[in-house]
This record gives structure tokens, C-alpha cells and sequence, in this order.
């Protein structure tokens, strides 16, 4: 199960599904930004078993990176 960290720095009463925002998975770098609830549960929604192997791939792939450095 993955933890998240969801800032919303805007919503406009008119309209309650459109606000403006970023999502921090813990323990992961970059954020996502969203403008709507529907961008907000793609980002939140549960993975694929296929996009959590690719993410540890590429996880992988920078700390190789880091390490050559």
C-alpha cells in the first residue's frame, strides 16, 4: 500500500470537482500535479502490478545512476 502526501491550493465553490493541486508518494521523488477529482484518483488509484514493476525498474535504474557518481 502506497502513502501519499495531497496539497490542494485551489478550489473554486462554483466548481467542487475542478481544484488545482500536487501528489507526493512517500518515499518516492517528484510530485504529481492534478486540475480535477478525475486527475486526483488517476493518480491515486491502485496500480497496475505492471506500472509498480516498471516504477522499481526505474527506481533501480537511478540508485545505479546515484552509485556511479
Amino acid at each position: 500500500m502506497s502513502c501519499y502526501i495531497v496539497r490542494i491550493y485551489r478550489q473554486e465553490a462554483e466548481r467542487p470537482r475542478e481544484f488545482v493541486g500536487v501528489v507526493e508518494e512517500v518515499g518516492a521523488e517528484g510530485k504529481r500535479a492534478f486540475t480535477n477529482i478525475d486527475e486526483l484518483w488517476d493518480i491515486l488509484k491502485p496500480h497496475s502490478v505492471t506500472d509498480k514493476q516498471n516504477h522499481r525498474r526505474k527506481e533501480q535504474v537511478r540508485r545505479r545512476k546515484e552509485n556511479e557518481k
